[in-house]
């Protein structure tokens, strides 16, 4: 099965080197949270079903600067070390592998504003891929760092688990998938106006049964809000479980997953309330 972790920003501009430390705590914290998907393989070093001793849970051990785009950590409280090699698949030449280091990714994205075609208004773009135990695959989409007036800035990651039927090691079970944690690394490092955790079902119910444009602000069994959206939020929000995000905004519980109604409700009873209501065209800021 396949889930989709997404944030979506307007215009921002960073440098390759902000990029850079954000790419880096991003890769480093899937490998703390999601060990098992290195396990069995030569990408990876955790056991499976097990975290690494130096593991923390996702924004526990970094601060944000709004001001400079970047985030940071140290001493004790610093990220775990990513053990795989992604493979970095562009649009054009051959797919190579790249260690998650802040030298591999600087340089990676400044090959990316290199390329044909490339603009600083439309942000600089990353595709990274990481399999590892059966039926486990990450992939990490990233466009951020420009100021376009009408093309989303974005964050998102698919992860692909095995089905247990078909795995004699499935790993996690589905009860227990860290969904909320996969929204927060999102949420905390990349600083999104609004974000999910989705799967294809939910995708295509959003835009055939509910309306939603593709670039409409929506959001999955799982919620993130920018504090300009979650100050719209309406004061009965307490039958919903709610986090508040380190840095601002809120992380919200919605349905099950796999209950796709809810999750219509919940975008439908959202969009009333004002809180997932586009940026103006052309945007000139990156969160409502």
């Amino acid at each position: 099965m396949r889930r989709v972790v997404r944030g979506f920003w307007g215009p921002r501009e960073e440098s390759a080197e902000a990029l850079a430390g954000r790419w880096k705590l991003t890769l480093d914290r899937l490998a703390g949270l999601l060990p098992v998907v290195g396990s069995d393989s030569a990408l990876g070093s955790g056991a499976a079903g097990s975290r690494p001793s130096g593991f923390r849970d996702p924004g526990s051990d970094s601060d944000s600067d709004s001001d400079s785009g970047s985030v940071s950590g140290s001493g004790a409280d610093a990220p775990l070390t990513s053990p795989w090699t992604w493979r970095n698949v562009t649009a054009s030449g051959p797919v190579t592998e790249l260690r998650p280091d802040e030298a591999s990714l600087l340089a990676a994205l400044r090959a990316a504003q290199a390329a044909d075609g490339w603009s600083d208004r439309t942000g600089c773009a990353l595709r990274l891929v990481v399999e590892g135990g059966p039926g486990w695959k990450i992939e990490v989409s990233g466009l951020a760092g420009g100021t376009p007036e009408f093309l989303l800035q974005s964050m998102v990651i698919g992860v692909s688990s095995p089905d247990e039927a078909g795995t004699p090691e499935p790993g996690i079970p589905e009860a227990e998938f860290p969904d909320a944690e996969l929204l927060s690394i999102v949420a905390e490092l990349w600083e999104p106006d609004f974000g999910g955790v989705t799967d294809d079902d939910v995708l295509d119910a959003l835009e055939d049964d509910a309306g939603f444009a593709p670039d409409e602000p929506s959001v999955g069994w799982i919620g993130y809000l920018s504090p300009g959206r979650a100050a719209l939020l309406p004061e009965d929000l307490a039958a919903v479980a709610r986090t508040d995000v380190r840095g601002g905004g809120a992380l919200l519980v919605l349905a099950a997953r796999g209950d796709t109604e809810d999750v219509l409700r919940a975008n439908l009873w959202l969009r009333e309330a004002g809180a997932l209501r586009p940026l103006p065209r052309p945007m000139d800021r990156a969160a409502l």
